[in-house]
């Protein structure tokens, strides 16, 4: 007894030294993040000479004018309704398609022809689409969508449906049949059963996919730089870009145009924060 409570001081010394470096290390880690959050920010509210002078140090005058120039030149309403457009077609689409795949695929698990095509599905995260761009570009001008919002939302679909359609299958595990067999007993039909037993089930899988997707279909450029030509289709990206010369960078209007296409998904992420954090672990779990 005597000697446990000599040791207890010991190991809470122990334990606050430890508590105290892995915090110091948190600080650290977290000052490393800020510091280019806090150069764009800061370099946004300088003039471009002072901006080479003095990068990390505080501007000496409050201007906010350069984000209304930078929000007059980049036309801010219409590339950021032709890239909510997008997201928001694509983001639907993979959540749709990916989830009635994902749990067609498990329930028919057995099957020889659902292992087959879910092999070949899966096959689709082994090799990155811009590897077949030439291709691609060949069917969508065959297709007459060149230049359509359409277009780069059905490329955004196909290329995240696999990764999309696995989380989907393994989630649909956690789901007992035994749901399904009561609302088969009821009459629904297999599309009814889905949409009102398994699909609210899949949430915390949906939420999960909707997030990544979101922030893979807003930050795309790829996609809309060889299919969106026309000004009045280009998206947020394609405006920053802009800026970028072969021999020069407006850095003054490339970064207020950045935050500003930065900006919705921080507050995307504000709102639903406590969904982000509830759907990721969720799908974890499942």
């Amino acid at each position: 007894m005597t000697t446990t409570a000599q040791r207890l001081p010991s190991i809470r010394r122990t334990r606050r030294r430890t508590s105290t470096l892995a915090l110091i290390c948190l600080i650290a880690l977290a000052i490393l993040v800020l510091i280019p959050i806090y150069y764009l920010i800061v370099t946004t509210l300088k003039s471009t000479t002072e901006a080479a002078s003095n990068p990390m140090g505080l501007p000496s005058t409050l201007d906010l004018s350069v984000y209304v120039d930078a929000f007059n030149r980049m036309e801010y309403p219409r590339a950021f309704l032709n890239t909510f457009l997008i997201t928001l077609g694509s983001v639907a689409g993979v959540v749709a398609l990916g989830s009635m795949a994902g749990y067609a695929l498990h329930r028919k698990a057995k099957s020889r022809l659902a292992s087959i095509a879910f092999l070949v599905l899966l096959s689709g995260l082994m090799f990155p689409y811009q590897m077949s761009i030439l291709g691609l570009y060949e069917v969508v001008k065959g297709l007459g969508l060149m230049n359509s919002l359409l277009a780069v939302i059905l490329i955004n679909i196909a290329v995240n449906l696999p990764f999309a359609t696995l989380l989907f299958y393994s989630f649909t595990a956690t789901i007992p049949r035994e749901l399904e067999e009561a609302a088969g007993i009821d009459g629904a039909g297999v599309f009814r059963t889905f949409l009102t037993i398994v699909f609210p089930l899949l949430r915390p899988a949906v939420v999960t996919v909707a997030i990544l997707n979101t922030l893979s279909a807003w930050n795309d450029f790829m996609g809309p730089l060889y299919f969106l030509h026309s000004r009045d289709k280009q998206v947020i990206l394609q405006e920053v870009y802009r800026n970028i010369g072969q021999f020069s960078i407006d850095w003054a209007s490339l970064f207020p145009m950045m935050v500003l296409g930065v900006l919705p998904l921080v507050v995307f992420y504000l709102i639903l924060q406590r969904y982000v954090i509830g759907g990721v672990a969720g799908s974890i779990k499942g």
